[in-house]
């Protein structure tokens, strides 16, 4: 069996940069009320304390190292909001894949090339692959020839990475989204006269 705890063993979360946790023996304090003060860190967690906030570690790289006296509650929730901000301005860029064979018909790559356009002005990179399947693998040719053809037809809309290339059993082309492709504004209506 196994012995008896003793004591809490969930240990408490020790907040990083903050109050005690600062390790430089002085810092630069920032106050609420704009006084700027080059302190020895455990006079400057004093009197933040004496001011019912913490002193928080902003530039640890500075010389002294900046801390600000602010409520810690505050400034996580803060910090939060900073990060979702930036997250919602990043756009991720995907590639997306499409899949045809040797002899694919003629509305299918129509079908397909519309909907890398598509994706290509949505800022997305295009995958195109060709599988070979038993015996197709012996024209290579054709499918070489219709990710030439498709890389054309996208010209004006992306540019390719490199030539077609055959690994296995599939031929595959990238191609990126030009930098010039914006997202069309809808226009404006003519005016009526």
């Amino acid at each position: 069996m196994y012995p008896p705890r003793s004591g809490d063993f969930r240990s408490r979360k020790v907040r990083e940069n903050v109050n005690e946790a600062i390790r430089a023996r002085e810092v630069r304090a920032v106050f609420p009320d704009g006084a700027v003060e080059i302190l020895p860190t455990h006079v400057a967690v004093r009197k933040a304390r004496d001011l019912g906030l913490d002193l928080i570690l902003i530039a640890p790289t500075a010389q002294p190292p900046v801390a600000k006296a602010m409520d810690y509650g505050q400034f996580q929730y803060e910090q939060k909001k900073k990060q979702n901000e930036a997250r919602k301005k990043q756009h991720v860029i995907q590639v997306k894949e499409l899949k045809f064979r040797p002899n694919t018909d003629e509305h299918d790559y129509d079908f397909k090339k519309n909907h890398a356009i598509r994706f290509l002005k949505e800022g997305n990179r295009v995958k195109a692959v060709v599988q070979f399947r038993g015996r197709e693998i012996a024209h290579v040719d054709l499918g070489k020839k219709l990710l030439v053809r498709f890389a054309g037809d996208l010209a004006e809309h992306g540019s390719v990475e490199g030539e077609p290339r055959l690994e296995g059993r599939n031929a595959h082309v990238i191609i990126t989204p030009s930098k010039a492709v914006k997202k069309k504004q809808p226009e404006a209506p003519a005016p009526v006269a």
